[in-house]
């Protein structure tokens, strides 16, 4: 079976938090990467993470990061971009840094879904959830071109792909992220 690296999306500047890395705010007193990291970990062979700041605080968890090639926080296709450059396997699956209760079944239900696709995203309800997804690393090149482009937008790059969505109805709240202080005071 193909392996799967981990990218945990760290690389954001945390706007809606008044500037601060979102990863690394505490909740139930641990950092919230810790918890991501608690998660990802038994469901993948390696991990990177994606951080543009603080690359020493992030190191400290014990995996490899890796920051964006494309200057100017380009998002999170910056990081998809960043984690597939760096990974060791064909397969790998993103995750962002402020989801703490993401699925412990996440890589599972995506690798059996993928297919013959190109990308599994994870969707509940209508609503797709595109920094939870597993993408081949074979589409790395077509990914450079949309980026160097000018390409940011998740969703118009995804249009170019085979992508199969796959429902988590069952477990809606695992992808709740927190974006906001009173988000993390309320988790």
């Amino acid at each position: 079976m193909e392996g799967v690296t981990g990218i945990v999306l760290a690389g954001g500047q945390g706007r809606r938090m008044g500037g601060v890395d979102k990863g690394l705010q505490q909740l139930r007193g641990k950092p919230m990467v810790a918890w991501v990291l608690e998660r990802l970990a038994p469901q993948v062979d390696e991990i990177l993470v994606n951080a543009n700041q603080n690359p020493e605080a992030y190191a400290r968890f014990g995996h490899r990061v890796v920051p964006d090639a494309i200057g100017g926080f380009a998002g999170p296709l910056a990081g998809l971009h960043a984690g597939l450059s760096a990974a060791a396997h064909p397969l790998a699956v993103t995750v962002p840094c402020d989801s703490p209760f993401l699925p412990l079944d996440l890589v599972a239900r995506l690798r059996e879904a993928l297919g013959a696709n190109d990308l599994a995203v994870a969707k509940t309800g209508d609503q797709p959830h595109p920094v939870f997804s597993l993408v081949r690393r074979a589409v790395l090149a077509h990914l450079s071109a949309f980026l160097v482009g000018g390409g940011r937008k998740i969703d118009a790059w995804y249009a170019s792909l085979k992508v199969v969505e796959v429902p988590f109805d069952d477990e809606a709240d695992a992808f709740r992220n927190i974006n906001t202080r009173e988000e993390l005071k309320d988790a």
